[in-house]
Formats: structure tokens, C-alpha cells, sequence
């Protein structure tokens, strides 16, 4: 076979890829744009494009006859919490991992390997019983206290492996000029470590923004509902019938997801010019 021809097909076999993924991807999405913009309720009245296009969806979401404002800050509170949470616990303990010499430290780092393993769902009775036990649960503490306890051990090696090639000659170097633990942690590995905790607070950002499950299993009134939840209402019940009342919600869930993306993506950048200056 001719090399330029080849060529050509490898490159028409890439493209079909792509388009067929971007089909994929951006069917859904459309779909569920032109249905929140169609006037009524009914998803089988619903077109991709919409004959009259409507805002009324919007609209009654954030109404006085509507919980949905109270479900966004809900989600909103959890995900602020997990992702700030994530990011100082793991950032403490990926540094002990990386930097201090500890008994028990290569067993903690094989528990960690371990806990990676086995999902927060296996452990959801127990938990259950244990919100109940210390009065947490249908609380959003309750909720926070397991996705932080669940994200710690992956959370912590992602981080430690970025710690770890971070030269140890900046610490000492800190440590020549009359710097402490905490000043060589806060001064030096932090700054340096903003691409990957930008990426850990992106993940625990996003993570209670559309989980169903666990909120479902520890939430029960509505008032502590989360996004998913909350939007699960409206076509659960037997005759509900809210389908683009459910599509508009589902927009409006990506609007702090795009922003907290485009907050962080300015200190990944930051992040990495300095590491690269100080390096």
C-alpha cells in the first residue's frame, strides 16, 4: 500500500473516531438543552428543537413553589466543605508521607493501597448505623464526614506522589535559613504542589454536585436534599411528569462546575510557571 494512502486513512479512521465520540458526548447534552427550552412538562411532546422556545422551566425552578434553590446551596455547602476539606487533609498527610521517616509509615502507605480497593458503598451500613449512632444522620455533616473519609486515601497518594518529586534541596535549603516544618510545608510544597491540589479540589468539588447514592441513603428530608436528589423527585413519583423541569435543573448544576474549573485553571497555570521558575 502507497504510504501517502496510508496516511490518509489512518487520518480519515482518527476523524470518524472523533466524530462518532463527539456524537456521543454532545447528543445527550442537546437533547437535554432542547428539552428544557420546550413550553409544558411532557417528555414525549419534547423535540431536540424546541417549535416555541421557553424559559418557564427557569423560571419556576427558582419560584417560591420550588425547593430547588434550597437543594443548590445544599450541594453547593457539601461540595465547598469536601473540596477545602480534601485539600488540607491530604495536603498534611501526603507531606508526613513524603517528607517525615515514621513507624508504621510503609504499613500506612500498604493501608492506603488497600482502602483504595474496596468502594464507600461496601461500608454503607455500617456507616448508616454509625450517623445514627452520633446523631448525624439526614444532616449534611453526616454527608461530608464520609466523602471526606472516602477520598483521604486516594486523595493522599495522588498527592504524595506529586510531593515526591518536589528536590528535597529546597527543604533543606528552608531549613539553612531557620525554617520549620510547617513554614518549609506552607512556603515551598504548597506553591509548588498548586497543580495537583488544584486537581483534588476539582474532583471533590464535583463528586457530591452529582452523586445520587450516597445522598439518597443518608439524606431523608427534603430539606437536606442535594441536587441529585432533590431533581430525582421530579420523575420518581408516580405521576410526575416533569421531565424538562428535571432538564433545566440538570443545566443549571454545570454553572458552578464551569466556574470553580476556570477559578482553579488560573492556579494550575500559576502553579506550574512557578514550580518551573523555582525548580
Amino acid at each position: 500500500m502507497d504510504q501517502k494512502l496510508k496516511s490518509k486513512l489512518e487520518v480519515s479512521v482518527i476523524y470518524i473516531i472523533i466524530a462518532i465520540v463527539s456524537i456521543i458526548i454532545f447528543y445527550p447534552l442537546i437533547w437535554t438543552v432542547g428539552m428544557s427550552l420546550n413550553p409544558g412538562t411532557s417528555l414525549y411532546s419534547s423535540s431536540i428543537i424546541p417549535e416555541s422556545f421557553s424559559l418557564e422551566h427557569y423560571k419556576w425552578l427558582f419560584s417560591d413553589g420550588s425547593d430547588y434553590l434550597t437543594w443548590y446551596k445544599n450541594s453547593l455547602i457539601v461540595s465547598s466543605f469536601v473540596a477545602a476539606g480534601s485539600v488540607i487533609l491530604t495536603s498534611l498527610i501526603a507531606y508526613a508521607f513524603s517528607r517525615y521517616q515514621f513507624v508504621g509509615r510503609k504499613n500506612g502507605l500498604y493501608v492506603f493501597l488497600l482502602l483504595q480497593m474496596f468502594p464507600v458503598m461496601m461500608a454503607m451500613v455500617a456507616l448508616y448505623i454509625f450517623l445514627n449512632m452520633i446523631g448525624l444522620l439526614d444532616t449534611l455533616t453526616g454527608l461530608i464526614l464520609i466523602y471526606l473519609g472516602g477520598q483521604i486515601p486516594f486523595n493522599a497518594w495522588l498527592v504524595k506522589g506529586y510531593f515526591d518529586t518536589i528536590p528535597r534541596e529546597l527543604d533543606q535549603a528552608a531549613r539553612i535559613d531557620g525554617a520549620g516544618h510547617l513554614r518549609v510545608f506552607w512556603s515551598i510544597m504548597l506553591p509548588l504542589a498548586k497543580p495537583i491540589l488544584a486537581v483534588v479540589a476539582l474532583f471533590n468539588f464535583m463528586m457530591p454536585m452529582f452523586d445520587f447514592l450516597l445522598p439518597s441513603i443518608v439524606l431523608t428530608s427534603e430539606s437536606n436534599y442535594t441536587l441529585a436528589v432533590g431533581l430525582f423527585n421530579f420523575i420518581n413519583d408516580q405521576f410526575s411528569n416533569n421531565f424538562t423541569r428535571f432538564a433545566a435543573g440538570s443545566i443549571l448544576v454545570a454553572i458552578p462546575i464551569a466556574g470553580i474549573y476556570l477559578f482553579l485553571q488560573r492556579y494550575l497555570i500559576s502553579g506550574l510557571t512557578a514550580g518551573g521558575s523555582k525548580g
